[in-house]
């Protein structure tokens, strides 16, 4: 159409797989939901049509330009959610506003850096405080945000050791009941951590921390008795904690040690769930400085984006 504009926005220095995903998926969901045509050549991306149109797509592109020039890995979910980021006017660059929070991982050419503003919190106070407790549902990058900054933490000498624990409780299942020693029954509950682990640092390097114990992965029992110095320690699904188990974890912390407890309250699995330790410190701790909490929401969400809409229906289930 002849009043069609349009817009161009370097692409310089950003890799055009990354941007564009599989089969363009990216561009083309980005030019499905935006009304706009969109193309990739040479170091520029263009985007044509309607002056509104253009208006509207631009900052998303922006965006999502940005977020692959710092080697994330892009799919039609972080469209979609860029575009309702700007939709609720919560459209913030990467690149924008004072001391944005990236995380460079050593030994891997990738940068981990927040997706939504409640992340870029999340790391901020994770920055800024010594305990941070993060609560909030599934999928919103608790852990995986935590974990991250331990190895930044690690690589940069702040600490000596990252030490990772999870309760092992029973989720539906008797640990009894399963195969195995004691190591194997607990392992399927720290998988989740090893996972993490193991998307941040090569495997090789993860096994040799394993081994010389610079990085510990273990059920939270075996904390008791100790003093965790010169430490990054991450409390994940502290909502399984009990209050005595928690008291006990945030008594371990020694010199020159931070802490990160993560938890989701709707997720609780203890039989009594007044008991869980991740309550009590919501009721107790806030006030007390270097203590930061921070809460994520569904809009944190940056999985499927089927995620999102699951945790709302549960939530309004909830609410009667």
């Amino acid at each position: 159409m002849s009043d069609d504009v349009v817009h161009r926005l370097s692409v310089e220095g950003v890799d055009p797989l990354a941007l564009a995903g599989v089969n363009d998926a990216n561009l083309l969901e980005l030019a499905r939901r935006l009304g706009v045509r969109v193309s990739l050549r040479g170091d520029s991306l263009s985007l044509a049509g309607s002056t509104a149109a253009i208006e509207k797509a631009s900052p998303v592109a922006q965006a999502l330009i940005d977020l692959a020039r710092m080697g994330e890995n892009l799919d039609v979910h972080d469209v979609e959610r860029l575009i309702v980021d700007e939709e609720k006017g919560e459209l913030g660059r990467p690149s924008a506003g004072a001391d944005p929070v990236k995380i460079i991982l050593p030994g891997l050419r990738r940068v981990i850096q927040p997706k939504t503003a409640g992340q870029r919190e999340y790391l901020r106070s994770i920055a800024e405080h010594d305990i941070v407790i993060g609560i909030g549902p599934a999928g919103t990058g608790k852990t995986y945000l935590a974990v991250a900054a331990a190895v930044d933490a690690l690589a940069r000498k702040r600490v000596r050791r990252i030490i990772l624990a999870r309760p092992a409780v029973e989720a539906g299942e008797n640990l009894g009941f399963l195969p195995g020693d004691l190591q194997e029954k607990v392992d399927p509950y720290l998988r989740p951590l090893y996972d993490a682990l193991e998307d941040m640092m090569p495997r090789e390097r993860v096994q040799k921390a394993l081994e010389t114990r610079t990085i510990e992965i273990a059920p939270l029992a075996y904390m008791r008795g100790r003093t965790l110095s010169d430490a990054f320690v991450i409390l994940d699904e502290a909502q399984n904690a009990t209050g005595m188990q928690m008291k006990m974890f945030l008594t371990r912390l020694g010199v020159n040690s931070r802490a990160v407890i993560t938890g989701d309250k709707t997720q609780i699995d203890l039989p009594n769930r007044e008991d869980s330790g991740l309550l009590q410190v919501e009721r107790i701790l806030p006030g007390i400085e270097g203590i930061g909490f921070l809460y994520l929401g569904d809009a944190d969400v940056v999985r499927h984006r089927l995620v999102r809409d699951i945790i709302r229906a549960y939530a309004e289930d909830a609410q009667g």
